[in-house]
């Protein structure tokens, strides 16, 4: 049986609304400590950034606005350069413990120690903040590149 190769196209704002309200849930819920946002051109925040907000409220959570998210082995520089997340958590500690592995990661970068056992050691701690199981972490450092999650959003 020949399978029909189906075409559809998604509209960005619409597919970033969508996973910020199933982020939002899942972070009030309890399911994940931290959640990202899609990275947001700082042109489409004017948009999302109310609709977020009205969830975050709704949901009974909080959000903070990342202008410059840290960089780890979960995603490629150029996946986020040049645009904004959202962070979802329940609690300040979360938030604080991000804002933590960020300095972190400035100050062994500023050391000169920031190398190969150092960035997976971020990472590791920044996918535990995202609730990733350990196999799943381990799965992602092993990887030979980092690629995009949003398979059915093309950049513009």
């Amino acid at each position: 049986m020949k399978q029909k190769k189906e075409h559809f196209s998604v509209d960005r704002l619409s597919f970033q609304l969508g996973m910020i309200n199933c982020f939002v849930e899942m972070v009030a819920c309890g399911v994940k400590k931290l959640a990202l946002s899609p990275p947001l051109l700082p042109e489409d925040f004017e948009v999302v950034g109310p609709a977020s907000q009205k969830m975050v409220e709704e949901f009974g959570i909080k959000s903070y606005l990342e202008k410059n998210l840290l960089i780890t082995d979960l995603q490629a520089e150029e996946f986020t350069r040049n645009k904004w997340s959202l962070l979802y958590y329940k609690t300040d500690k979360i938030l604080e413990s991000y804002l933590e592995l960020k300095k972190k990661k400035r100050h062994l970068e500023k050391e000169g120690k920031y190398n190969k056992k150092a960035r997976q050691k971020i990472s590791q701690e920044f996918m535990r903040l995202l609730s990733y199981p350990e196999e799943v972490i381990q799965e992602k450092l092993n990887q030979k590149s980092a690629r995009s999650p949003y398979m059915l959003i093309k950049e513009e």
